[in-house]
């Protein structure tokens, strides 16, 4: 389940302090000096200003919570998965959402570049569904589109259920509504298997995962599981169309271990006995009423089947099955994932444009 991919997208003019009077003064010179041997370039239509992102911190109720916004329009907060991982991921291919939408990144308590706990306890579900509403509040977003991605989505689920009031319309990417379902995916994905790399696995989990090596290693997976466990037996459920060329799995182990224990657990990537065990919202997914788009990848790690029931439980949703898309189907097809936020969220402006 781990969709913490550490990708090395620069992202530094985006966020970049004291680049706008720069770019004001080059733009200034230019007008007031024009060459006849400069191409002149308009700005595309849509185009993001740099003006329009920022960055900083909530104080969630004595929680710091990062968050980095870009773009101009009604608010979509987006949370990613993990748990544990951070926004990084996610860029640069939401970038394009960014013409019609202020986009919100938040790196989850414990997560990124967010506040850590000393007692991990304190990570759970439910203290994150708080962290996202403080940041919403402090931020005076009003109601906004709330998206979550792999466990975003089941973060951005608990938000739905207690916090409705206070959502637009809510996006559900590659996620699971039950820990046991999910439990049930991840027995059949090992099942599926070689031989060879089931039983590699399964005498890794069975002598323990942590605890190997050198000291600073003892308190994360060793690189022989990670190798196995995300590189071999994950990456078919990842990437189907445009697999990652830079795709590292011990590159992945770089990630908040003390979080990602508490919550997902001790045991491997195979079962989740972590505190998520109390993820179970099927029966509650219809008292989710505000427009709701679920997206998946036929590939995807949360099996397809998943979305299907959830699309089945919340009255009015939206269905968008991406075709030889993995679980970052928003790599694998992004035209066709952007295409489906930005159709779902300004229709209009999407039928002037096709």
């Amino acid at each position: 389940m781990n969709s913490r991919l550490r990708m090395a997208v620069c992202v530094a003019a985006l966020v970049a302090i004291g680049t706008a009077p720069l770019l004001a003064q080059h733009r200034k010179k230019a007008a007031a000096t024009p060459t006849t041997d400069t191409p002149n370039y308009p700005i595309a239509d849509g185009f993001v200003d740099v003006n329009g992102s920022s960055q900083g911190y909530v104080d969630a109720e004595g929680m710091l919570i990062y968050y980095m916004t870009v773009g101009k329009g009604e608010p979509l907060v987006i949370v990613h998965g993990g748990p544990g991982g951070s926004h990084d991921y996610f860029l640069p291919y939401l970038l394009p959402l960014a013409r019609l939408n202020k986009l919100i990144f938040i790196d989850e308590r414990g997560s990124g570049k967010s506040q850590k706990l000393e007692d991990p306890a304190g990570y759970t579900v439910e203290n994150m569904v708080e962290d996202v509403e403080g940041v919403r509040r402090s931020l005076g977003l009003g109601k906004i589109t709330l998206m979550g991605h792999s466990f975003g989505g089941v973060l951005a689920q608990a938000y739905a259920l207690k916090y409705q009031s206070n959502l637009s319309h809510l996006i559900l990417a590659s996620t699971f509504p039950s820990t046991k379902q999910m439990n049930d995916v991840l027995a059949q994905i090992k099942a599926k298997m070689a031989p060879e790399l089931r039983e590699r696995i399964d005498k890794m989990e069975a002598d323990g995962l942590f605890g190997h090596g050198k000291d600073y290693e003892k308190n994360r997976y060793t690189s022989d599981y990670m190798v196995a466990a995300w590189g071999e037996g994950y990456f078919p459920y990842l990437y189907q169309n445009r697999p990652d060329p830079n795709f590292d799995p011990i590159a992945m182990g770089v990630a908040s271990w003390d979080l990602y224990r508490v919550m997902w657990g001790s045991h491997g990537e195979y079962v989740i006995d972590g505190n998520l065990k109390s993820v179970e919202y099927v029966d509650r997914l219809a008292d989710i009423r505000v427009p709701t788009l679920i997206l998946a990848g036929d590939h995807d790690e949360c099996d397809p089947s998943l979305s299907k029931e959830m699309h089945q439980k919340i009255s009015g949703s939206q269905l968008l099955i991406l075709p030889k898309s993995g679980h970052m189907a928003f790599v694998d097809q992004n035209n066709l994932f952007v295409g489906a936020i930005d159709n779902f969220l300004h229709p209009e402006h999407h039928r002037a444009h096709r």
